[in-house]
């Protein structure tokens, strides 16, 4: 019956709704939002098909499309999908209906905003899939151009500024990766990620490279670092870490609610998910030798911003350092998880394990989180500074509820979905690295700290007078919220679902990376 349905066909559904909402959609706010909203849940059925086909005992690439599109330049139209990129698709399509049904307040030239948003899903789609280099960068790069129109043309005051400095750090990063990956193809006359793996793990990057590449004096050591270096910078600008996270605050802010729920829902994932697709499998050894800076990078990435959302007073940018935080744990369990023996097996893969539900479960805790801040800026006439409320809960308890289980999941509260993520990247890191895992405690501290100010502020507390007629969440609004609220409950107490979609690719991910 599905027979049809491949990953072109999923990746290229929102590109062919783009052009429909752009052509039938213009004039009218409403018919735009409910026809993208239509393409996002038929983009959606496609992908849980595709789950339902999907093997998670294989481990390695299903349903391969390999067809040779430049042929002289290494060049391949070669798409398929592991664990890791299933999950990621799961998220995309899950996240966007959601940013859709969000974005009720858009009504200026609302036929290109959500034209624009069903061409970032393409484009991310596209990114989780394709398995070629220069084939993945056309869709990295495709990401960038809605995205950028998205913060510039409908975002806050400072709009402008935010989307150039995102503009301007995101292509730093791609340039330096474009480099890089030229210099590697120079030496390898490959673009293809699985055999760039091979090589990389076999040694025959480090032979190909010292015989192709006019390396003048610098040795060939360094030359990989250099390359490492590059690549590795793209996806720290990307995720972020510090210190290249400076274009996140300001992105998330000026951002309107629901570009903001992809931005950090699932854009912010294609740095996690290029750090495994690409960094750790083609420069296993350079991670290795740079395992101590890179940690360190990592912890400071989840203490410091931790520490800086304590005394943001914005909740978007308060939301913006807890994400950088949050996915300081990935890149913490990642290199830990690069420096593993073969008797380290157990520790490895919990680590990985719990990038991945990491990975997941934030795109789907922070969404939810810059949603409900978006309903708060709707209500108060576009006040979002903790100190703006007190007392909702008593004039709004329905809102109050959901957004206090995605706080809590947030926080990690057992139970809660962000809880087991976080947990197996600290027993994982902390069998591979125990000085890095007592370090990163402090962010959860700080992290718990912050989120229980937030919500004693915004809750509880004597209700603003202000608010006294603020009403609470109506049936549409709470289409956002009660489903992802019930995801974060069931994954918080039934995670095997995750864990088995991707139990499979950790594996033959941490024999690769086995010393």
């Amino acid at each position: 019956m599905d027979h049809w349905l491949n990953l072109t066909v999923l990746t290229f559904t929102p590109l062919v709704g783009a052009l429909a909402v752009l052509t039938a959609g213009g004039g009218c706010a409403r018919r735009a939002r409910r026809l993208a909203m239509t393409v996002s849940l038929a983009t959606l059925f496609e992908c849980l098909m595709l789950w339902n086909r999907f093997d998670p005992m294989q481990g390695g690439l299903q349903w391969v499309e390999r067809h040779a599109w430049i042929p002289s330049l290494g060049v391949n139209y070669f798409v398929g999908a592991d664990g890791l990129s299933m999950l990621m698709l799961l998220l995309t399509t899950l996240v966007t209906p959601a940013a859709i049904l969000a974005a009720r307040s858009i009504q200026d030239k609302a036929a290109l905003y959500f034209g624009l948003m069903l061409l970032l899903e393409t484009g991310l789609l596209g990114a989780f899939t394709a398995m070629n280099f220069f084939h993945w960068f056309l869709f990295w790069e495709l990401t960038l151009i809605p995205a950028f129109f998205l913060i510039k043309l409908w975002g806050g005051p400072q709009r402008a500024p935010a989307a150039m400095q995102f503009f301007v750090y995101t292509m730093v990063g791609s340039v330096t990766l474009l480099l890089a990956m030229l210099a590697i193809f120079r030496a390898t006359g490959q673009f293809d990620f699985p055999e760039l793996a091979r090589l990389g793990r076999s040694g025959e990057l480090y032979a190909l490279v010292a015989m192709h590449l006019p390396t003048g004096n610098i040795p060939v050591p360094a030359v990989m670092l250099l390359l490492f270096g590059g690549v590795f910078l793209a996806f720290a600008i990307k995720t972020p870490i510090l210190p290249f996270h400076t274009w996140l605050p300001a992105a998330y802010a000026e951002a309107p609610t629901s570009t903001t729920m992809l931005l950090t829902g699932v854009m912010s994932k294609l740095g996690v998910y290029g750090l495994l697709r690409l960094a750790l499998p083609i420069f296993p050894n350079e991670v290795r030798s740079l395992s101590g800076l890179l940690l360190g990078l990592a912890v400071a990435t989840v203490v410091i911003s931790a520490c800086t959302a304590f005394v943001q007073r914005d909740l978007k940018r308060l939301l913006g350092y807890s994400s950088i935080n949050h996915l300081g744990y990935c890149v913490l369990g990642m290199v830990a998880a690069a420096n593993a023996t073969a008797q380290d097996a157990a520790h490895q893969a919990a680590a990985l394990n719990g990038v991945l539900l990491q990975m997941f479960n934030h795109g789907i805790t922070a969404a939810t989180l810059f949603a409900a801040v978006g309903w708060l800026e709707q209500r108060s006439e576009g006040r979002r500074a903790v100190d703006d409320f007190g007392g909702l809960r008593r004039v709004a308890p329905v809102y109050a509820g959901l957004t206090g289980i995605a706080w809590f999941a947030s926080l990690g509260l057992p139970g809660l979905n962000g809880f087991v993520g976080e947990f197996l990247v600290f027993k994982g890191v902390f069998g591979l690295a125990p000085w890095a895992a007592a370090a990163s405690a402090l962010g959860l501290l700080v992290t718990a700290v912050v989120i229980l100010t937030v919500m004693q502020r915004v809750f509880h507390g004597p209700l603003n007078p202000a608010w006294e007629g603020l009403t609470d969440m109506t049936p549409a609004e709470r289409l956002v919220f009660v489903p992802a609220a019930a995801l974060m409950l069931l994954l918080g107490i039934w995670p095997v679902p995750v864990i088995n979609l991707v139990n499979e690719t950790i594996l033959r991910l941490a024999a690769h990376l086995q010393i």
